[in-house]
């Protein structure tokens, strides 16, 4: 999984990274095959750990200080983006890296994301709409899949924890806020 790699990239010396799962949300174990299989890949362990509410976000937190992970993935759902400013404020105060899904957390001062450019996709449904209301069939439209995706680094979120990103790592960020 891309971003398990980009946070490898980013510290090089952790072969343990923590990931963040909602194990209420249905495509969870889909998530945690494809980071396993990454992780397996490259050598890496993953320690997991669940919240699906925000008092387990805080606890997750406090175990992951204890525990000592270099550095935490959370998993794309739902009632995580609903949970950004908690997410991105106990990162802080833990000081934690992090890599999110989206690029409104590195935009709201979280460290690092990579996912889908949600612009491009809004893009593509307005396109796909237009088609069935000039009247193309449902049944022939292919389906589609998020074509574009983007990798943002907050740089200020970087100097704060005490990170230097690594000029390779800076190289292929689609933006970088400074």
């Amino acid at each position: 999984m891309k971003r398990l790699g980009l946070l490898h990239d980013l510290i090089p010396s952790a072969k343990l990274f923590g990931v963040l799962l909602n194990p209420k949300f249905p495509y969870v174990q889909d998530q945690l095959d494809q980071l396993e299989g990454a992780a397996n890949a490259a050598g890496l362990h993953l320690q997991i750990y669940n919240a699906s509410n925000p008092a387990e976000i805080d606890i997750t937190f406090e175990a992951i200080a204890r525990d000592q992970i270099p550095a935490l993935i959370v998993a794309a759902d739902p009632f995580f983006d609903t949970r950004a400013d908690q997410l991105i404020a106990l990162a802080a105060q833990r000081m934690v890296p992090v890599m999110y899904q989206f690029r409104q957390y590195p935009t709201e001062g979280g460290l690092m994301s990579y996912g889908p450019d949600l612009l491009d996709a809004y893009r593509q449904a307005g396109n796909y709409v237009g088609r069935v209301l000039k009247g193309a069939k449902l049944a022939e439209l292919p389906v589609l899949q998020e074509s574009k995706f983007e990798f943002v680094i907050n740089l200020r979120t970087a100097k704060a924890l005490g990170l230097t990103i690594p000029s390779g790592v800076l190289a292929i960020a689609d933006e970088v806020i400074e």
